[in-house]
């Protein structure tokens, strides 16, 4: 099977994942500029932003050091995205579009991971006590990806049942 990089629909999934990471960007640049001198901003009874730096996986599983495990790990998450990468270009349509969301999301973490040592995650959100894992823009895309992967892949093999 013949890999078309340069196609349009590539294009625009390029210009997704770049959009994504930009915009991943800026709102970490943004709340670290906010939380400077706070501990968190209150937005309402279910959502603060929070500030945490995240050295682990999704939702802080795996929390290391900036030791060897963590430059494993981070090793592993470019191995990754560079698997995605090759599937985003195998892929069509909606798929296509979902592996650049995830994309997106997973280049802004691993950003982060290079050159803060660590993700800030900083979106709160919590009922009383209870509060869900905090995490970041990147977290959410990436999140959606999966999900819109998930869902076509159901709905494909319940299309494929049917027939």
């Amino acid at each position: 099977m013949k890999l078309n990089f340069f196609s349009k629909a590539n294009f625009f999934c390029f210009l997704t994942v770049l959009a994504i990471f930009f915009f991943d960007r800026i709102t970490k640049i943004n709340i670290l500029i906010l939380l400077k001198d706070k501990d968190y901003i209150f937005i309402n009874d279910f959502l603060n932003l929070n500030l945490v730096f995240n050295t682990g996986i999704g939702f802080g599983l795996l929390s290391l050091n900036a030791g060897i495990y963590y430059n494993i790990i981070s090793l592993f998450i470019l191995l990754v995205i560079l698997i995605l990468i090759y599937l985003l270009f195998k892929s069509k349509g909606f798929e296509k579009h979902s592996f650049s969301l995830i994309i997106g999301g997973a280049l802004g973490n691993l950003y982060d991971r290079i050159f803060y040592k660590a993700v800030p995650d900083f979106i709160d959100l919590h009922i009383d006590n209870f509060h869900w894992f905090s995490f970041n823009i990147a977290d959410i895309f990436i999140t959606l990806g999966i999900i819109l992967i998930l869902f076509n892949e159901f709905n494909s093999k319940n299309k494929n049942n049917e027939t």
